[in-house]
């Protein structure tokens, strides 16, 4: 397991209010009541390389998937719900992780916790 990554991402998403962390499918996921990140550290299905799958606004799969970057990828199970993958091979720079997950943390927080995150 690559506990770098796993850390670091747990630092990201514990971070947002009324998050928690349970084991799902076998690797680290946080929700917020929902689910808003999923994380490979280990890789998945067909993928080696450490790797998320976060929940996004509507439209944002279509947009960061469709710009041909290797680090953006539909992934299974869950994107026909509008989730993105993310590829964590330190191409991609930890401050659009960090973006990404509370993206993905907005898109299914309640309103308590959006008004916590945003200092209301």
């Amino acid at each position: 397991m690559d506990t770098d990554v796993t850390a670091r991402v747990r630092e990201i998403c514990l971070g947002f209010p009324g998050a928690e962390e349970r084991v799902s499918h076998g690797g680290p996921a946080f929700f917020v009541g929902r689910q808003f990140v999923q994380l490979w550290p280990d890789g998945h299905h067909d993928r080696a390389e450490p790797h998320l799958w976060c929940a996004a606004p509507p439209g944002a799969q279509e947009e960061l998937a469709a710009i041909g970057q290797p680090w953006f990828f539909v992934p299974p199970y869950v994107g026909h719900r509008g989730w993105l993958g993310v590829v964590l091979d330190g191409s991609l720079p930890w401050e659009e992780v960090a973006e990404l997950c509370e993206d993905g943390y907005r898109a299914v927080a309640p309103r308590r916790w959006l008004d916590a995150l945003d200092g209301g």
